[in-house]
């Protein structure tokens, strides 16, 4: 492959490692552990890998001899920069143990091992995308693993190539799934390991073991970058209010941290919307105040920032949802032959007096967005929902009638943008590189100890990497039950924005002068190169998580 420059410069860097991870280890067994919730139920599902205990690794000066054994890896979801970096630490792990290991990478998500399709991952190959964006070198995807048809197909390829352990690198789906495969192998005796690694760019994987997910530092550091620029632009030209929607799902986490790192006028955190039982109309008048104040003093420009999954968190509009979701679950063929300009009566039929009210009042195009084929764990897709014009149109007209009261005298001139995709396949930063290289040597170190069911943890990642703190998290302690496809399935439990949490009272005490004032922050780009002050810190959000 033909590199440019940053890449051939960036092949050379040797990510750091925990201390515990640089030579020979000894494991330390913590107490005996149990879900974050519904615990009696997830024990039923999960006999055989639930109360397991945290693991930590320690330095030992024992030499351990590890048999050669043969791993298969996965890349599950979107992508998240640093994926590669864990598939090499992955390698370089097993090939510590011994020589003679051997890496399969199945090709294009889970659908490879059911499918059968797969590549060896030789000294070459890996080589070739160290420290690179992306996850192209095997491909990604979003089949879910769930059926015992699934899992037996699976274990037909993994017995026909002798893979004792497989590794699952994906969200808080993809871990559950991960899970579930693990405790299948199990009760069936089959001898096969299954470990998960934390990856999403939402940054809703994490706990007290999960400080945060990979790829989440690169992200943010990218759309933090573009922030600052629109900010430099529209302060430059005083004219333009941008309204920028950013990816999340659903959690405010990547808002938050943005707002941390530039400063915008103003960033609505969803969690805080729902915990204040706000309406659309109360989300708006928030925005047009801000506005009009900013115009008084004569700035007639400003930056919005806005959670992707803003929608799903105002009350009554997760209420719609909800009965959305449930309702297509169940008639999704039956509304496909409804003619489209139907569709939004037939659905509006189905539902409740109080959901069709709302559901009819809404504009007709995010009215058809909310009825858009869900994705393939029966959620809405809020990326598709076009959130920021709903909202700058929706400041607009109540701007208009300000302007008839004689409380508004600016003018309003809105710029709309989506920042996701931009920040999913980004070169990693050096924390990300480091920490997801950690992650899938730490991953090696779960397989050479026996573990099953167990995902990668790398903890107390504010201090340098070589003090670092390397171990396991049995993933049945983050689980609950949550409804999908109108069924309870045991999931991950997704991590929200803390309004307690020292990341949001940070930004809570700060946001009144930042709407006030232009107090804006240009990041500029990741630095690879130069000293640690500028290249190796980790997010706001994990500093003051951590103070």
């Amino acid at each position: 492959m033909k590199k440019s420059a940053l890449q051939a410069a960036r092949a050379a860097y040797q990510p750091k490692l925990p201390k515990a991870l640089k030579g020979s280890l000894t494991v330390k067994e913590g107490a005996a552990t149990q879900s974050v919730a519904d615990q009696q139920a997830i024990k039923e599902l999960f006999p055989n890998t639930y109360g397991m205990p945290v693991l930590t690794f320690e330095p030992c000066n024992d030499k351990v001899n590890y048999p050669a054994i043969n791993v298969g890896v996965i890349l599950s979801g979107g992508q998240a920069p640093g994926g590669h970096n864990v598939i090499a630490g992955l390698f370089d792990g097993i090939k510590a143990m011994n020589a003679d290991c051997k890496l399969y990478g199945f090709l294009l998500g889970p659908g490879g091992l059911i499918d059968h399709k797969y590549m060896e991952l030789t000294a070459d190959i890996i080589d070739e995308y160290r420290n690179t964006g992306g996850f192209d070198i095997i491909g990604s995807g979003r089949t879910k693993l769930e059926t015992v048809e699934q899992f037996d197909k699976g274990l037909q390829i993994l017995n026909q190539l002798n893979i004792k352990a497989l590794v699952i690198i994906g969200g808080d789906d993809s871990n559950t799934n991960a899970c579930v495969l693990a405790e299948y192998y199990k009760q069936k005796n089959t001898g096969i390991q299954v470990i998960g690694c934390p990856k999403t760019i939402d940054g809703d994987l994490k706990n007290e073991m999960i400080e945060t997910s990979f790829g989440f530092d690169t992200a943010c550091k990218v759309y933090s970058e573009v922030i600052g620029n629109i900010q430099r632009d529209c302060n430059s030209a005083k004219k333009y209010w941008h309204f920028i929607k950013l990816m999340g799902r659903s959690a405010s986490h990547i808002a938050l941290e943005c707002a941390l790192q530039t400063q915008p006028n103003i960033c609505i955190i969803s969690e805080e919307v729902e915990a204040k039982g706000q309406t659309l109309n109360d989300i708006v008048d928030y925005i047009a105040g801000i506005v009009a104040a900013r115009a008084a003093d004569g700035n007639n420009f400003g930056t919005v920032l806005i959670p992707e999954g803003l929608i799903e968190f105002i009350p009554a509009m997760k209420k719609l949802i909800a009965e959305l979701n449930d309702f297509l679950a169940v008639n999704g063929d039956e509304f496909a032959k409804v003619p489209q300009n139907e569709q939004i009566s037939f659905i509006a039929s189905k539902l409740s007096k109080e959901n069709a009210a709302i559901y009819t009042s809404l504009p007709e195009g995010v009215a058809r967005q909310l009825s858009l084929d869900r994705d393939p764990h029966g959620n809405v897709q809020v990326s598709l929902i076009e959130t920021e014009k709903l909202l700058s149109e929706m400041v607009g007209r109540r701007l208009a009638e300000m302007k008839k009261e004689g409380k508004y005298v600016g003018k309003f001139s809105p710029q709309h943008h989506f920042f996701g995709y931009e920040g999913r396949c980004a070169a990693p930063s050096n924390f990300d590189a480091d920490y997801c290289y950690s992650l899938g040597y730490n991953a090696a170190m779960l397989i050479g100890s026996g573990k099953t069911g167990y995902m990668s943890s790398i903890r107390n990642t504010t201090a340098p990497a070589d003090e670092w703190i390397a171990g396991g998290i049995p993933v049945t302690m983050m689980m609950n039950m949550e409804r999908r496809h109108g069924e309870m399935k045991p999931v991950i439990q997704k991590a929200l924005v803390k309004l307690d949490g020292a990341p949001f009272k940070h930004f809570a005490a700060q946001r009144e002068e930042w709407a006030k004032n232009t107090c804006y922050v240009y990041p500029g780009p990741i630095q690879y190169f130069g000293p640690s002050s500028v290249c190796d810190q980790p997010t706001e959000t994990l500093k003051l998580e951590h103070l």
